[in-house]
């Protein structure tokens, strides 16, 4: 399942990316925020961590003004691998270097056409494993 999460700033993205996807039949979860009324990145990380974490295949994908409070938020929940991408080679790695569950888009600096460039990337990635799972479990310990 693909957990939608954002703040105000990154409410539009999260709309035009939400019709996207539902053009494309693929159902997500929408966590909020719900406008560009202003409100707290936290919460909404938090809540989109609650959903990716219900199941092994979920992933998330949060937006706010830079993405740099969505990332920050969501990364301290120590399940959480969220990765602050901003063209294909960071999404491409994030999923096959860093295992990453979460993408966060900065939603004032990319348009429409670059978050779904950047989605697909990270949805059809698979992570490479190998050494690269030794340094995600290290991250359990840090």
């Amino acid at each position: 399942m693909i957990i939608l999460a954002c703040d105000h700033a990154g409410y539009e993205l999260k709309e035009q990316i939400k019709e996207f996807f539902n053009k494309e039949n693929i159902t997500t979860i929408d966590v909020g925020c719900y406008s560009t009324d202003s409100c707290d990145y936290p919460d909404f990380a938090k809540a989109g961590n609650e959903k990716v974490l219900e199941g092994a295949n979920n992933v998330g994908i949060y937006i706010c003004g830079t993405g740099i409070g969505m990332s920050i938020a969501a990364n301290r929940n120590p399940k959480i691998r969220a990765a602050l991408c901003t063209n294909v080679n960071f999404a491409m790695l994030a999923r096959k270097h860093n295992d990453a569950n979460v993408l966060v888009l900065p939603g004032r600096y990319i348009n429409r056409t670059r978050a779904i460039r950047l989605i697909k990337v990270f949805l059809t990635t698979n992570f490479e494993g190998g050494r690269h799972l030794r340094r995600i479990k290290k991250l359990k310990g840090a």
